[in-house]
């Protein structure tokens, strides 16, 4: 017959089945989680295990993560030999192309900045040609009516010149007369006999 048992050993058995179980729920979490690839850290493990953190880190449960980590270190070789993550030479090659999809951006912005500035200046040229040519057309008119206006004043000059060479000779005349007569009122009757 077996013997009676305690509560207290019943308790205890309890408690030591309930720590295998999660203990080896954790390790199978554990391998899960290696064999998918995912990232293998304590605090990843007790949430998908479902248990708390301190029993990752007990002892027993912690070399086993510990030793998961350390075969995913290893892995980013194999990784990049699968294809999985890229080499340095690979992207070193996506930087060098990046570099100069970045400098054939740039001159092509260049360019169309370049083309830009010439098409609007083409068009304030067209808008301003329009003014400017009111403008041309208003001082070719002005030119011509100054021309015209110096003209007539040049002929009334010249009318008024040949006016004054005449009123200067008739007032030569009249003084030369003048004098005649002067002359001649000064000499008197005796002269005039």
């Amino acid at each position: 017959m077996t013997a009676k048992r305690t509560p207290r050993e019943v308790l205890a058995e309890s408690r030591r089945r309930d720590s295998r179980e999660k203990r080896s729920k954790v390790l199978a979490v554990v391998d899960e989680m290696a064999a998918r690839g995912d990232t293998v850290s304590f605090a990843a493990v007790a949430k998908a295990a479902g248990v708390s953190n301190w029993l990752v880190y007990a002892e027993g449960v912690r070399e086993h993560i510990e030793a998961a980590r350390k075969k995913q270190a290893g892995q980013p070789r194999r990784e990049a030999q699968a294809g999985r993550s890229s080499s340095a030479a690979s992207l070193a090659t996506d930087l060098e192309l990046s570099k100069q999809q970045i400098t054939a951006l740039r001159t092509e912005r260049d360019q169309l900045k370049t083309a830009l500035q010439r098409q609007l200046g083409q068009q304030l040229d067209q808008v301003g040609a329009a003014g400017l040519v009111a403008r041309v057309d208003e001082l070719t008119r002005q030119h011509a009516e100054l021309t015209a206006e110096r003209d007539a004043l040049r002929q009334e000059k010249a009318e008024l010149e040949g006016r004054l060479v005449e009123a200067e000779e008739d007032l030569a005349a009249a003084r030369s007369s003048l004098r005649r007569m002067i002359r001649a009122e000064n000499a008197g009757p005796a002269a005039a006999t």
